[in-house]
């Protein structure tokens, strides 16, 4: 299987939550069920079936975090510099129509998070960003249609 690149910062977060899954979650849900259990025929049991239902759930994120973090290409981006948008940027962008600022930080698809500022790698406008400099004007493409962007920084660090 190939490396899957992350930053630090999200290879540790994703770490804290297995932990949390793993250390706090799983032992919860286990006493749910054992208590589900003791209320009588399981058929009928809706405690039980929404505790194993819980559990099904929790043991599958644990399984896709355990195989990420096993994946994982720690990035250290406090070792990049540079002009160019690479993985690991703090990029600042400008809506040329609407002269709307943003900035996001290119990160690994599962560490990625619009909403707070974390794109990943992978999508269009990161992939559109990658190799350009402050002041190039890159053009996206979206599902709204085309959208056009001038970088007006790129940043290193952690």
């Amino acid at each position: 299987m190939s490396r899957v690149p992350m930053t630090r910062e999200g290879y540790v977060g994703l770490q804290a939550e297995l932990k949390v899954l793993k250390g706090t979650e799983r032992p919860a849900i286990i006493r749910a069920i054992a208590s589900a259990r003791e209320l009588g025929d399981l058929s009928e049991n809706a405690e039980y079936h929404a505790a194993r239902e819980r559990q099904s759930m929790i043991e599958g994120r644990i399984a896709t975090l355990e195989e990420k973090l096993s994946l994982a290409e720690i990035i250290d981006t406090s070792l990049l510099n540079g002009d160019r948008v690479q993985f690991g940027a703090m990029v600042s962008l400008e809506d040329c129509e609407s002269e709307e600022r943003k900035s996001y930080r290119i990160v690994g698809e599962i560490e990625s998070d619009v909403s707070n500022g974390r794109l990943s790698v992978q999508s269009p406008m990161a992939k559109a960003l990658i190799g350009k400099t402050v002041g190039e004007v890159v053009q996206v493409v979206t599902p709204q249609g085309g959208r056009e962007y001038e970088i007006l920084n790129v940043a290193f660090g952690e």
